[in-house]
């Protein structure tokens, strides 16, 4: 079934047109692709990667033809009332920056798109496209095309768009506390055992949903700094703007340019262009483990031997008796003994150098909820083995403890041969 209403007729004949053609430099930009034997790499480069993935310039699949996938519900902005509704975009209401452009903070009227006063109405996000930004506007109408018709409590909601002259903007619902990267990697305060396998859980869930559908659709851009979390810590996949439509029928993979970001992106995925479902598998077990390392999945600031993730955890995922130097220091004690033991089961697993191997993300999705019910944390076995040490010294026969108290005196040689009592 085509879709024929109004904002879909323009984002149409604005990409058939040829109008949005990007400047040569976007261009040389976009097709910029995966440096394949690069592990380490410098800070700008890590920089660059960590806010915003290398873009590939190309034109999504056709909107699927169900009946039940409608984009009318999205909103169709001015660029004056975006601009109203972000206090004219001013600096102080930025709420991140990527390849793409900016991310502001702004209000808009809870019946339509009309802007409200800070602090009124419904709070939203307004991602703005830089004109020779790497995400380009083809990738802005894949941006649409999914996230216009995909709806989950864990994929963010989009709004509404705005396309006016050169303009390019969408609008997402605001989510208060920010991305997983944030939570991670910035701030004092880690983030509480807990939170982090909800997060994990409703991401996992996400993908899930991506991948399970008639038509599956493969993310390709699973990293930390996409997934965003309302105020209960629960996990929204955003950014679909690499999102690509799974094999389907008797194919196995789809063959695409290898784009993404370094330290996520799949081995044979980088080593062929060969893209399947269980290449987002992989990073969501570089996800994963982050999530239980509170390391960045590429560091150059680390020893050599410890800048890739994954390389680095590997041997201790295998061991069990090692597996705990990989938890997260600043948890310290507080974390799970069984959990922290499942999880790095479940990373091994995606982590898998053999792709088959690996689980679908609806068994990943069955793993991990049970481990939101466990207490066993390991300050409690702490506390525990504290207490029956004390309980045992105080259980020893008098006679011991009188023979301890009454030790003889010990007394230590000195060069000279002398003894001196101490």
């Amino acid at each position: 079934m085509e879709i024929t209403c109004g904002c879909w007729s323009v984002l149409r004949r604005s990409v058939s047109s040829g109008s949005c053609k990007p400047s040569a430099e976007s261009r040389s930009n976009s097709l910029t692709s995966f440096p394949r034997n690069s592990l380490v790499y410098d800070a700008a480069t890590e920089t660059r990667y960590l806010n915003a993935s290398n873009r590939e310039m190309c034109a999504p699949n056709e909107p699927r033809s169900s009946s039940d996938l409608n984009p009318n519900h999205l909103l169709q902005f001015s660029f004056h009332e975006l601009k109203s509704a972000t206090g004219n975009f001013r600096p102080d209401s930025i709420l991140g920056e990527g390849g793409f452009g900016f991310v502001f903070k702004g209000w808009i009227d809870e019946n339509g798109t009309a802007p409200a006063k800070p602090g009124s109405g419904i709070t939203v996000a307004v991602k703005s496209l830089k004109p020779d930004g790497l995400q380009g506007h083809r990738e802005w109408v894949a941006e649409v095309d999914f996230l216009g018709q995909l709806h989950h409590p864990h994929l963010v909601k989009l709004i509404g768009y705005c396309i006016e002259d050169d303009q390019r903007l969408l609008v997402y619902e605001f989510m208060t506390r920010g991305s997983l990267e944030n939570h991670l990697f910035r701030r004092t305060i880690p983030l509480p055992w807990s939170n982090r396998i909800k997060i994990a859980t409703g991401a996992a869930k996400g993908l899930a949903f991506l991948h399970g559908g008639t038509e599956p659709i493969i993310y390709r851009d699973f990293k930390t700094s996409n997934i965003l979390l309302d105020t209960e810590y629960n996990a929204k996949l955003s950014d679909f703007g690499l999102a690509k439509a799974g094999p389907q029928g008797d194919k196995t993979h789809v063959s695409t340019r290898v784009v993404g970001t370094y330290g996520y992106a799949a081995p044979e995925y980088v080593m062929t262009g060969h893209l399947t479902s269980k290449s987002d598998v992989y990073s969501f077990g570089v996800v994963l483990l982050e999530i239980l390392t509170g390391r960045r999945s590429m560091d150059k600031k680390r020893p050599s031997g410890e800048q890739n993730l994954v390389m680095w955890a590997r041997p201790y995922l295998a061991d069990k008796r090692k597996v705990y130097q990989l938890v997260d220091p600043r948890l310290e004690l507080n974390y799970s003994v069984k959990g922290v033991q499942k999880v790095a089961q479940i990373a091994y697993n995606c982590l898998s150098r053999d792709s088959k191997a690996r689980p679908s993300m609806d068994e990943v999705v069955k793993s991990l909820s049970p481990l939101h019910d466990l207490n066993d944390f390991a300050i409690l076995s702490y506390h525990a083995r504290m207490s029956q040490q004390g309980r045992r010294k105080k259980k020893q026969p008098e006679g011991t403890r009188n023979v301890t108290l009454n030790q003889p005196k010990r007394f230590n040689e000195s060069p000279s041969g002398r003894q001196h009592c101490k």
